[in-house]
């Protein structure tokens, strides 16, 4: 390829290759300093950033592929699904390296349901805050996506799933919450749609799961959204979000057993003998196994509220710090710790949300630009930056210019 790097003659010395990537890593997030707002969920909490880390050297070489050959990771993953079925109310799970595989999990099992009753070509209906990871799966699985317009309030209108709903839909899905507003869907008026027609709900928590149990233990209010909900079939959430542990771990969970064993895949027919897996994964790295194991076990119910607390008085900080200045607004209601604020169309000043966001990125603030205002997804160490990023924004909306045109993208911006 022209251009292109080749395949080296020689090999580079290892303090070589370290000294230029340690120089070159100047120029990436920096998810510790606490201007970061999305792609790590740091918990500010350095013994268990060393536990991860000791933990992930142990088992860097391992292969999950055959679990039987590591019986620890076998144990881990065992207790992992345990914990998770345990804190969700579920009746089977298997892990995944994140919220996409979890989905296209969840997306193939109702898939396959659909087919065993006759619907060869299922749909799947979905409102329009519903993560991108949905139409990916339809592309990928051979499903017709129906998306369905959202509320004024960012949330899915139970009317609209009642009015496509049919014999042909394999999947309902709802999020708890959705990652532009972080608002929760009205979760049991759709389950009780699905289950009307005898059809799947999959609530989409990759975001939420893991925080949302806490955020209600620690006195927050949280609308029903899991297995609780009398229809909700199965859900998915990412360990390595408000878990805290690093990529790639999720959960994706089923009600019912026996939906989950369509999710599992079994193959005798080659001479290597019994080819079986419960995620479409093959091999699979032993470290974040052992290392979403670690942060469950260390953490427990005590040390997930003490970090939803932290994620909380955060979350009340930026929200009231925003709503404070003159010209921008919080532009939902969330129920969580992550939302989207723009400009106020009660205001008399006039932003340019762009330009707000340019003048933040030279501060050092690192801000998702979404089609409607700027997002922020707020974890443990944001606590302490609170008052810094509200005198920040306050400077921003006071004086700035006109955006530089930069493309809206999931998690960041190209130029």
């Amino acid at each position: 390829m022209a251009g292109g790097t080749v395949f080296p003659e020689q090999g580079t010395p290892r303090s070589q290759m370290m000294a230029a990537l340690s120089e070159e890593r100047d120029h990436d997030l920096d998810w510790r300093g606490g201007k970061a707002f999305s792609l790590v969920y740091h918990p500010d909490d350095p013994e268990l950033e060393a536990l991860q880390h000791e933990v992930a050297d142990m088992f860097l070489h391992e292969n999950a592929l055959n679990p039987f050959r590591y019986r620890t990771l076998l144990r881990m993953e065992g207790e992992i699904i345990s914990m998770a079925c345990d804190l969700f109310g579920a009746g089977a799970a298997s892990l995944s390296s994140g919220g996409t595989e979890s989905i296209f999990l969840a997306v193939q099992t109702a898939r396959d349901e659909a087919r065993a009753r006759g619907v060869m070509q299922p749909r799947l209906l979905a409102s329009r805050t519903a993560h991108p990871a949905f139409a990916k799966a339809c592309k990928y699985l051979d499903v017709q996506l129906e998306i369905l317009e959202v509320g004024d309030d960012g949330r899915a209108v139970p009317a609209h799933y009642a009015a496509a709903i049919g014999p042909d839909v394999a999947l309902v899905v709802v999020s708890a919450p959705c990652y532009p507003y972080g608002v929760i869907d009205p979760v049991p008026e759709i389950a009780a749609v699905a289950a009307g027609a005898g059809t799947l709900c999959h609530v989409d928590a990759c975001l939420g799961g893991y925080l949302l149990p806490f955020w209600e233990r620690i006195g927050r209010e949280v609308p029903p959204w899991d297995f609780r909900v009398e229809g909700v079939t199965s859900m998915s959430a990412d360990v390595h979000k408000y878990g805290y542990c690093f990529k790639g771990v999720s959960t994706v969970m089923y009600r019912d057993p026996e939906l989950y064993q369509r999710q599992v895949f079994m193959y005798d027919s080659w001479p290597g003998g019994l080819y079986a897996s419960a995620s479409s994964a093959g091999t699979r790295p032993g470290s974040p196994i052992a290392a979403a194991w670690a942060t469950m076990t260390h953490l427990g119910h005590e040390g997930y509220e003490r970090l939803a607390r932290r994620v909380a008085a955060a979350t009340d900080a930026f929200r009231s710090g925003i709503d404070g200045i003159e010209g921008v607004r919080v532009t939902s209601d969330p129920e969580m710790s992550v939302f989207e604020f723009g400009p106020d169309p009660d205001s008399e000043v006039t932003v340019d949300m762009d330009g707000i966001c340019d003048v933040m990125d030279a501060r050092g603030w690192n801000l998702d630009r979404q089609n409607g205002g700027l997002h922020l997804m707020l974890s443990p160490g944001h606590d302490v930056v609170a008052a810094d990023f509200v005198a920040d924004l306050s400077a921003a909306v006071a004086d700035h210019g006109s955006g530089d045109g930069r493309t809206h993208v999931y998690g960041g911006v190209v130029d």
